[in-house]
């Protein structure tokens, strides 16, 4: 049976990829250092997912959320399919896939805002800043000695409350991280599970943009209502 090539992935979703993997594969090592490396990787990543959702909306046909966010119960369907080797082809991204990708997006969401909230309030940096109550109000220069205890009162108190959002924001910032790398390896292994009951190189698709593959199932489109 002949064989047909199709342009699925643009070169915009091929560079959004593989930057995100770049950018998220620095900054998970170096959480733990505070570093400057560790703050700038995530801005790349929280300006990733705004081009993405961007995109998803306005890009491609492909690239489109509308080309690949389906209904729970076809997701389902979709993995009982590739549990007994018969899933059906998608050109773009499959319904597991696409789940993924958004699965992806809003935790790596979660992890950018938590991260910023962190750094917001330990180092009085960043776009969340304003919002810290760490940056608030420091007492007159030359109030008298019943303020200035007045104000120690409230400044023990505020750093308290600085001391609680910090530690509530760093766990969720932690979790949602580790469930991001969780997301990750399954994603690969959905990766390597469909390229092979596919017969297609998923990964080199990334790549060149390009999907190989018999004619017939090359001209599958989204099928069904979701």
């Amino acid at each position: 049976m002949m064989s047909n090539k199709i342009r699925v992935w643009d070169p915009l979703v091929r560079i959004f990829h593989w930057s995100l993997v770049l950018a998220f594969t620095v900054a998970y090592p170096s959480g733990d250092e505070e570093s400057s490396l560790h703050v700038y990787s995530g801005y790349v990543v929280l300006g990733l997912i705004a081009f993405r959702l961007v995109w998803g909306l306005a890009g491609t046909r492909y690239a489109r959320f509308s080309d690949f966010v389906y209904s729970p119960v076809t997701v389902i369907q979709y993995l009982k399919d590739m549990a007994s080797k018969r899933p059906k082809h998608y050109v773009g991204h499959n319904p597991a896939g696409g789940a993924m990708v958004i699965a992806m997006l809003l935790c790596l969401l979660v992890v950018s805002v938590s991260g910023l909230k962190v750094y917001a309030i330990e180092e009085g940096l960043g776009p969340l800043a304003g919002a810290s109550p760490a940056l608030t109000v420091i007492s007159p220069a030359y109030a008298d000695d019943d303020d200035d205890e007045h104000e120690h009162g409230r400044n023990e108190s505020r750093h308290g409350d600085d001391d609680e959002a910090e530690e509530f924001w760093e766990e969720i910032h932690e979790v949602s991280s580790n469930f991001m790398l969780l997301l990750v390896f399954l994603h690969i292994g959905g990766v390597i599970v469909a390229s092979r009951l596919h017969e297609e190189n998923l990964v080199k698709a990334m790549v060149t943009g390009t999907k190989t593959g018999k004619a017939d199932i090359m001209n599958t489109t989204r099928g069904g209502s979701d």
